[in-house]
């Protein structure tokens, strides 16, 4: 059903953005500077790119306690208001962008959008969560039964309602004690009255980062956002590490049994910022790398490496600089594309991914292209974009793909979709080159993507360095919610 007004019509969804796993939601959280709701806003405005949907900021002031403000849509058009950041005072605040995984859908009520916020005896608290709680339904059901009344859809609410019933004395103690009980990945930025608390759950499979201020600290998603407040990298949080912050300094905690650390895999091929360092190493120096280790696993001969705008850009800059063949903007996007001013009639409709990628034509006519993209979902877009590319007079399209295939959803804060709609649970690589309709298509390897990401002798298949369910279908933590739902694990080789 499309909307009947035009600004209603989200042309991001319709137009191909529903191609690419979305990462769920960024977290940001400052201590100890005056308006830190002022450096939160610019903070999830680097974040943006992990959650479009809506966003949150909680701030505490003395004087007048603990005030939110929650909007959907994108954080410039709602949190650089004079008015609206007026209502949030305070040398304390955290905030969120979101893009939902677990709840509605696409059809996000205000009162799922974090961070969320609970009066306990010892004072409030709010909490702002990256990820996704693998066992969300079975404590529902159980927070239900004794009593617990929730507000949201959100598995994130669960947090704090186990928070309610615990026994514990102080807010940390009590977030420990609920963090025990959850199941999945966890990134959780969290605030009381005097506290900013980090926590990454004991696999580490979502990222979290502590900066420091000249007044005060930073707990952040990603360093990129570090960057836009001018605030120091200090490191990243630990897996399995909970961290207090007050005015007086930093107190670190080990809550959970130690494990071996399994960081998604994908945040380094797509869902971080370019600009950004995980894991000590930059994310396009990685990419780029990735670009390369493909050229070495699928070389084509051809006259063009061009990037499906912007997340191929860095793997096709490596993917030219290692085989020898010419990088060119053969594909430009309009970075003004949001929601459309145009009534969505079946003509606009059929223009598709037109209104937001245009082919370089006098540059494409006649030539063999390479188009590198980070990688294949459901195959929609990349057929659309085979078709422009073709339609501008091209000889020959070869897809390389900067990731293995996506065969298998994630359950640890990523949308995906069900495993059915994945276009590489269904078809072979020959299979999935022929529905194309390309000259060629070649993946990167599971052990190439681990070499390009540091590991040199390639993936541990005994003991996997990162999560890559979505390529392995071998789950760290098992999907309890998903698999009481239906859903089939891998069968073991």
């Amino acid at each position: 059903m499309w909307p009947s007004h035009p600004f209603d019509f989200d042309a991001a969804a319709a137009l191909g953005d529903s191609d690419k796993l979305k990462e769920e939601c960024g977290i940001f959280g400052v201590l100890g500077t005056m308006d830190a709701a002022n450096f939160v806003a610019l903070g999830l405005h680097a974040l943006q790119h992990r959650g479009q949907e809506a966003g949150g900021i909680v701030s505490y002031d003395p004087n007048h306690g603990f005030n939110s403000a929650r909007r959907f849509g994108y954080v410039r058009d709602n949190f650089t208001s004079q008015k609206v950041m007026e209502t949030l005072p305070g040398a304390l605040s955290i905030g969120h962008v979101r893009y939902s995984t677990t709840g509605s859908k696409g059809q996000t009520a205000i009162r799922d959008v974090q961070p969320f916020f609970g009066e306990f005896a010892m004072g409030g608290a709010a909490i702002a969560h990256n990820g996704n709680i693998t066992n969300a339904d079975a404590l529902r059901r159980e927070l239900i039964e004794r009593g617990s009344i929730f507000q949201s859809s959100s598995d994130s609410e669960c947090i704090i309602h186990l928070m309610a019933r615990s026994l514990q004395r102080s807010i940390p103690e009590r977030m420990e004690d609920a963090l025990r009980r959850v199941e999945g990945a966890f990134s959780i930025v969290a605030m009381t009255r005097t506290k900013l608390i980090g926590v990454r759950d004991p696999l580490g499979v979502r990222p979290l980062v502590l900066g420091k201020l000249p007044t005060g600290y930073v707990l952040s998603s990603e360093t990129c956002a570090l960057d836009i407040i001018g605030a120091e990298f200090v490191r990243e949080i630990e897996p399995g590490e909970m961290v207090v912050i007050t005015d007086k300094g930093i107190e670190s905690h080990t809550p959970f049994r130690p494990k071996k650390s399994r960081f998604c895999i994908f945040e380094h091929v797509y869902f971080s910022r370019p600009d950004s360092i995980l894991g000590g190493r930059s994310v396009y120096e990685t990419r780029e790398a990735i670009g390369r280790e493909l050229a070495k696993e699928a070389p084509v001969d051809a006259d063009l490496v061009c990037p499906v705008p912007d997340s191929g850009t860095p793997a096709a800059i490596g993917y030219s600089l290692e085989s020898g063949i010419p990088y060119a903007m053969g594909i430009i996007r309009n970075q003004y594309m949001g929601r459309t001013f145009i009534e969505p009639t079946e003509q606009i409709r059929n223009m598709g991914v037109r209104l937001k990628l245009n082919v370089n034509r006098a540059l494409i006519k006649g030539k063999r292209v390479i188009l590198v993209d980070d990688s294949v979902v459901r195959g929609t877009t990349s057929r659309k974009i085979k078709e422009m590319i073709l339609d501008a007079g091209a000889a020959e399209v070869h897809f390389r793909i900067a990731s293995p295939p996506t065969a298998w959803p994630c359950f640890y804060g990523v949308d995906t979709p069900q495993r059915e709609k994945l276009l590489a649970a269904t078809m072979s690589e020959e299979e999935m080159t022929e529905h194309l309709g390309v000259d060629s298509l070649k993946f990167i390897s599971l052990d190439g993507l681990y070499r390009a990401v540091g590991e040199a002798k390639g993936r541990d298949n005994d003991s996997p360095q990162y999560c890559d369910a979505c390529f392995s279908g071998e789950y760290p933590v098992e999907p309890a919610d998903q698999i009481e739902k239906g859903f089939e694990m891998k069968a073991a080789e």
